[in-house]
C-alpha cells in the first residue's frame, strides 16, 4: 500500500461521497467527494450484482491495483475516491480500466462530473 494513501472504512464515509462528483466509466463509476483535510483516502464497493464472491474480489483487488498506481500522483488531494465496480468492469482489459481511470480523475480534478443520479424513493413500511 502507498504511504500517502489510507483506506475508507466507515458506511458514513461512503455515503457522504455520493454526494460528490461523479464520473462514470464502461468498467466502473468514480466518485470523489473532498474530506475536509484528511489526504487521499479510497474506497472500493462491488456489489453482489457483479458475480460471485470469487468475481467480487477479483474486481476488488484489481481495483486496489488501479488506485495505488494512480492515486499518488493522479488523485485530488484531499478527496476521497470510491471506485464502484460496473458489469463490463471484471472482463475489461487492465490497461483500458487504467486509462479510464486516468480520464475520469483527470474530469474530477476539473470539477466535471456526470448528472448526478436521482435520489431513490424509499419504501413506505406498512402499518
Amino acid at each position: 500500500m502507498h504511504p500517502s494513501l489510507s483506506v475508507i472504512g466507515k458506511r458514513s464515509d461512503f455515503l457522504a461521497a455520493n454526494r460528490g462528483l461523479r464520473v462514470a466509466r464502461p468498467g466502473f463509476v468514480l466518485l470523489a467527494n473532498p474530506n475536509g483535510g484528511k489526504g487521499k483516502r479510497y474506497g472500493i464497493t462491488v456489489t453482489k450484482k457483479i458475480g460471485n464472491a470469487v468475481v467480487r474480489n477479483r474486481m476488488k483487488r484489481r481495483f486496489r491495483e488501479l488506485l495505488w498506481a494512480a492515486l499518488p500522483e493522479g488523485g485530488l488531494p484531499d478527496h476521497d475516491h470510491i471506485l464502484i465496480g460496473r458489469d463490463g468492469g471484471v472482463e475489461r482489459d487492465f490497461a483500458a480500466l487504467r486509462t479510464e481511470l486516468a480520464a475520469a480523475l483527470t474530469r474530477a480534478a476539473e470539477g466535471k462530473g456526470d448528472r448526478p443520479r436521482p435520489p431513490r424513493h424509499r419504501r413506505s413500511r406498512r402499518a
